[in-house]
């Protein structure tokens, strides 16, 4: 099939005491990417599964040590048992490119439309949503979640094809 740009969002740093809000996927099979974000109550093992199906590769950025435990410890489903996944950070890292994904996004030249958000604003941006119905702060957590996975694959091309 192809590959699998991960990333998602949650209300905080641990799945004993946050929950996730969006998780975003961008398939990659050759020139054509398809984006799903589940969202909220679609936020499940067997969703997260069909989203996956088929896929070679799950790309993350420090999601080894985020990601991927996170969704192992709220779903109870351990993605790197399944897949091959392969964490960016690390390619980064032997580069000397440190720094969070936008830091390294900034030092490599991949542009990103919306400037000036942050994981914290995700959580109050999700709690915007959640209280208030505020559907445009839904909206922009959806679009941050979805150029931190089509990033990614940019991400990647950049350190180059080669890594696996």
């Amino acid at each position: 099939m192809g590959d699998a740009y991960l990333d998602i969002e949650t209300t905080g740093l641990s799945w004993l005491d946050a929950e996730i809000t969006v998780i975003g996927i961008y398939l990659v099979n050759g020139s054509e990417g398809r984006l799903f974000q589940l969202v909220g109550r679609e936020v499940n093992a067997d969703n997260l599964l069909k989203a996956v199906d088929g896929v070679n590769t799950i790309y993350t950025y420090n999601g080894s040590r985020f990601d991927l435990p996170f969704i192992r410890g709220w779903l109870g489903v351990d993605l790197a048992d399944v897949f091959h996944h392969h964490d960016l950070m690390y390619d980064c890292w032997r580069r000397n490119l440190f720094g969070g994904f936008k830091a390294v996004e900034q030092q490599l030249g991949i542009p990103r439309q919306l400037q000036g958000i942050s994981g914290c604003d995700a959580v109050m941006l999700w709690y915007r949503y959640q209280n208030y119905g505020d559907r445009k702060a839904l909206d922009l957590l959806l679009e941050y979640n979805k150029e931190d996975v089509v990033n990614l694959r940019m991400l990647r091309e950049r350190l180059g094809a080669d890594i696996r």
